[in-house]
């Protein structure tokens, strides 16, 4: 197949919408990458991932905060007006470094018991602030350069599958490869020709369609021919849905064992999702939203920056996704599924006189379940070392994309780099973090023009010699300069030619290695 024909092939989206409880499910074939390679991938396990988008780019300064520097925090030119105060803060066990917003209290319980884990410091190189874009490299794993018609998983489906959706739902597959709950702005949803499936444009489809309520329910239509008429409509799209069959089995099965919070538009998502699962559903990606984030103006409450707002917010998040996992472990099912928060972008450190904050760059990522590892990823941003106010990239959220690719789903890393178009380091989410790993040298931005930030606990100890090495096989001797903390150097490469190279440093008796590419 021509790569032209490959890609316009791969954009295609196709969408079977039930509504379940309220919420738009949409059951996907062909959708942005996330959602079509992980789905193939995961039709070799038996695990599951469920997507959390933060919409609106989550302010992530006040979502992890950052106790080792409680005065630069607060400071009245940094946040100082919405700063949350040192004593509100949540402590998290062994990292007295860092703790949770107030609200999170539910997130707070799974790090105490080694199921959350925080990925600091996530974004990407040359950052956009435009909504709509910035979700469009999430999704597609591009470069921020890049358009992208395929998600980044898009590439291995159309491989996988080549006859999908044409011979879909069969014996190995009989259920939607992923199931989204709630609007999302997605790729186009439609095939080549027509549209894959229906809308079911009533928010009690779902409970209608697993038998918990009456197929038209009193008040639902007027009782007048066409509301008789819009009603048989309504119950033969939902009978005609070819995978309807299989969520109403699936829901018939399925008990949710915890009691999730009123009102929580997450929860009432993530419940369904236990729901499906514990049901016997083979569906592997659930893909769920909470709106919101984009906290320009009134963020906090003028009276106590501990709630308003993004507390709001974040509560929602916390009280879902703890109750969820609670429901998991009462189910007996909690180590076969992991879930991860995502947002487009981070919010800037300083903010605004309205009370609120504006697109940023780099913001924390959450990974939850009984099987997370590694707590703690990265370091808390330095903010004493901005860009422009902004925090600075640890890691790009293409590893956090490449660890469920090869750590979660069991795809090797060789194709793995083929699917995100380049090798990304994973994230050790689901390793527990060697004395090694603990002192990799971690390299942002990156790829770099003319300065990068290397990183490493190690490096407090000092610094005996700094040397880079390209693919040529030559040699430079750096000279690190000091940014206020001593974990970190910063490198000048505006000199070097643009290229990869390995970084090297000696550093307390211990070689720490790391990957650069050096772009003008």
């Amino acid at each position: 197949m021509k790569r032209r024909d490959f890609l316009q092939a791969a954009a295609s989206s196709f969408l079977l919408p039930v509504f379940i409880d309220g919420y738009g499910a949409k059951a996907f074939t062909r959708e942005s990458a996330f959602v079509r390679a992980l789905a193939g991938l995961s039709a070799q396990t038996d695990r599951v991932l469920v997507m959390i988008q933060l919409n609106g780019g989550n302010d992530g300064l006040n979502t992890v905060i950052p106790l080792d520097q409680m005065s630069r925090y607060t400071d009245p030119a940094l946040r100082g007006n919405i700063a949350i105060p040192e004593g509100k803060v949540l402590r998290l066990r062994k990292h007295p470094e860092t703790g949770l917003h107030p609200a999170m209290t539910g997130m707070q319980r799974l790090f105490d018991e080694g199921k959350l884990s925080i990925v600091h410091s996530v974004s990407y190189p040359s950052p956009n602030f435009s909504h709509f874009r910035s979700s469009d490299i999430w999704f597609t794993a591009a470069d921020s350069n890049q358009n992208l018609t395929t998600g980044w998983m898009g590439r291995y489906l159309d491989q996988q599958y080549p006859d999908y959706p044409e011979n879909y739902p069969n014996n190995n597959m009989p259920d939607p490869l992923a199931v989204q709950i709630g609007a999302v702005s997605s790729t186009a949803l439609l095939g080549p020709g027509q549209p894959m499936g229906i809308a079911v444009q009533d928010p009690d489809t779902f409970a209608r369609l697993v038998g918990d309520k009456p197929n038209l329910p009193p008040g639902d239509l007027a009782d007048t021919y066409a509301g008789r008429n819009i009603g048989f409509i309504r119950q033969q799209q939902v009978s005609s849905v070819q995978y309807a069959g299989q969520l109403k089995a699936a829901a018939d099965k399925g008990k949710n064992q915890a009691t999730y919070p009123t009102p929580n538009s997450l929860a009432d998502q993530l419940r369904i999702v236990a729901r499906l699962i514990h049901g016997g559903l083979q569906t592997r990606i659930y893909y769920v939203t909470l709106g919101g984030f984009d906290t320009h103006a009134s963020q906090v409450s003028a009276t106590d920056t501990s709630v308003g707002t993004h507390a709001n917010l974040l509560k929602t998040l916390s009280d879902a996704v703890a109750v969820f996992q609670a429901d998991l472990k009462a189910m007996g099912i909690e180590d076969k599924v992991a879930g991860m928060t995502f947002s487009e972008f981070g919010r800037r450190a300083i903010s605004n006189n309205s009370m609120g904050t504006d697109h940023g760059i780099a913001a924390p990522l959450f990974v939850f379940g009984s099987s997370v590892k590694t707590q703690m990823i990265g370091a808390n941003p330095n903010l004493s070392d901005l860009d422009n106010n902004n925090i600075k990239m640890q890691y790009d959220f293409r590893q956090v994309y490449a660890t469920m690719l090869t750590d979660w789903f069991g795809l090797d890393d060789s194709d793995a780099n083929t699917l995100l178009f380049k090798s990304f380091d994973t994230v050790p989410v689901f390793r527990r973090q060697s004395q090694a790993a603990a002192n990799r040298l971690e390299v942002f931005p990156n790829p770099a023009d003319t300065k990068v930030i290397v990183q490493a606990p190690a490096l407090v100890s000092g610094v005996q010699q700094i040397r880079l090495h390209d693919t040529r096989g030559l040699t430079y001797q750096m000279q690190g300069f000091s940014v206020n903390n001593p974990q970190q150097l910063e490198l000048q490469v505006g000199s070097l030619p643009s290229g990869h190279y390995v970084v090297r440093i000696n550093a307390a008796g211990q070689q720490l290695t790391g990957r650069l590419v050096v772009v003008h």
